[in-house]
């Protein structure tokens, strides 16, 4: 499935829930699933900088050229965003990670609106992460 497809199918997800007090608890629930990072991958090497919560992303290059990303935090709904973030990125070749455009897909499903400013600067250090290990000459080769 294209990224637009499961950005498609997420935007399906949250028109399903009614106001945002829902769609919030529907953010935690995805957090919920995430799998917990090994105490070692909890490193410096691997938080991600601007964000007001503990973030730790974790990326991993496949021999099929892909990038496979996890990540943690010690916040519920950052953890949901996270969740978010991996269902959209995750798995994908370097090339549709950065021709894809976040903002755009952040307004879509409200989440520029709904959440504080100092999420929004997270979410954004969260996808700029994503982005930059995408466009590392290791993520290509």
């Amino acid at each position: 499935m294209s990224i637009e497809a499961t950005l498609d199918e997420l935007a399906a997800e949250f028109e399903l829930l009614g106001d945002w007090e829902e769609r919030y608890r529907y953010v935690i629930e995805l957090g919920r699933g995430l799998d917990p990072l090994a105490p070692a991958e909890r490193s410096d090497a691997n938080k991600v900088r601007g964000c007001a919560s503990q973030v730790w992303l974790v990326t991993e290059p496949q021999a099929d050229g892909v990038l496979r990303f996890r990540g943690d935090s010690d916040a519920h709904i950052v953890r949901g965003l996270i969740a978010i973030l991996l269902r959209l990125y995750s798995g994908r070749p370097p090339a549709e990670i950065l021709a894809f455009d976040a903002k755009a897909a952040f307004q879509r499903l409200g989440l520029t609106g709904a959440l504080s400013a100092q999420r929004s600067n997270g979410l954004f250090s969260m996808t700029e992460r994503i982005r930059r290990d995408a466009a590392a000459p290791t993520a290509a080769a």
